[in-house]
């Protein structure tokens, strides 16, 4: 019969600083590897209520009595905290010598834990690249999760078996490349939120009951598109040169909805440059398009809207159609 992971022997005694989404779940899932929970540290009602729901049983201490308490210590506090967070703790003479602490930040890799290295400390910057709700689902999420991971060389065997256990695919992120690393996820997740979320309640000003319903296939589909064929996944009027048909979306939302315009013509002129690049824009199409796309993100009324073909201009539709128009 096969040992359960709650009947093996604990190998690590676990804690979290900062109860927030992220720091439970982490540690729920480390626990169902073996290793045993024993204190963490939240203030707020919400963060103690999570922990309580993800860490039955764990004690709330302060975060000095978390490291007393614990081999292993994720430190799951916003990132701007994390440099004093981890300054303090090795100045209070918190940190043990051989004492894993790992932070979850994308932007930061190990550098922000110097402080906890010259106090004896092992720093581990393990990032899971994924949202998080602070509920018991994100612990089953974390199956086939990317991490995005960086440590000293003769840590990154153990950061890597940490992502393993917890369920997580490691990625090796060096150094200075988190950054740039944390800017591309944040472009890609952040502002995929705020384009659903914008193009839902345009579809409720035109009148669409279930814009999530609507939107749900199209937006996979897309997504799994881009997944697999990168820009060679682009269709919609930008990509085939539709001057006509965008000036009739950038007169509608000027009119409807002018908060998004300047959105529409940041993405637009983007996904025009990109289909132009990879030749999916027709170059002798592309001077018209980028005229209606040189206007000013202003209200109505300040020009540029290039406001001629309203009624879909040089051929196609003019919003999703059924050979798979994917309205990025």
């Amino acid at each position: 019969m096969p040992v359960r992971a709650e009947d093996r022997p604990a190998r690590l005694s676990v804690g979290v600083v900062g109860t927030g989404r992220v720091g439970p779940p982490l540690a729920a899932a480390l626990r169902l590897a073996g290793h045993r929970p024993v204190a963490a540290s939240g203030v707020s009602e919400a963060s103690r209520s999570r922990a309580a729901e993800l860490l039955p049983g764990v004690p709330l201490v302060e975060p000095a009595e978390v490291l007393a308490r614990c081999d292993l210590v994720l430190l799951t506090v916003p990132d701007d905290a994390l440099p004093g967070l981890a300054a303090g703790l090795a100045e209070t003479g918190s940190v043990r010598p051989g004492q894993l602490l790992v932070h979850t930040s994308g932007r930061y890799g190990t550098d922000v834990l110097e402080p906890v290295l010259r106090a004896g400390g092992l720093p581990l910057a393990l990032h899971p690249v994924m949202t998080f709700t602070g509920t018991p689902v994100d612990v089953q999420r974390l199956a086939g999760c990317s991490f995005g991971v960086t440590a000293p060389e003769e840590l990154r065997l153990a950061a890597e078996a940490l992502v393993i256990e917890m369920g997580g695919e490691p990625e090796w992120i060096a150094e200075e490349a988190r950054p740039l690393y944390h800017a591309a996820l944040a472009l890609g997740a952040n502002h995929l939120v705020t384009l659903v979320a914008q193009a839902m309640e345009l579809l409720r000003t035109a009148g669409v009951e279930a814009p999530d319903r609507m939107l749900g296939p199209l937006l996979g589909a897309a997504l799994d598109n881009a997944l697999r064929s990168g820009d060679a996944a682009l269709t919609g009027p930008v990509a085939r040169g539709d001057a006509g048909t965008v000036a009739a979306h950038v007169s509608e939302l000027r009119e409807h909805a002018p908060q998004a315009v300047a959105g529409y013509l940041a993405m637009a002129r983007t996904t025009a440059d990109r289909a132009l690049a990879h030749g999916l824009l027709k170059p002798e199409l592309a001077e018209d398009l980028l005229d209606v796309l040189s206007g000013p993100a202003g209200p109505a009324g300040s020009g540029g809207s290039g406001g001629t073909g309203g009624s879909g201009g040089t051929g196609g539709p003019t919003g999703p159609g059924p050979a798979g128009e994917d309205g990025r």
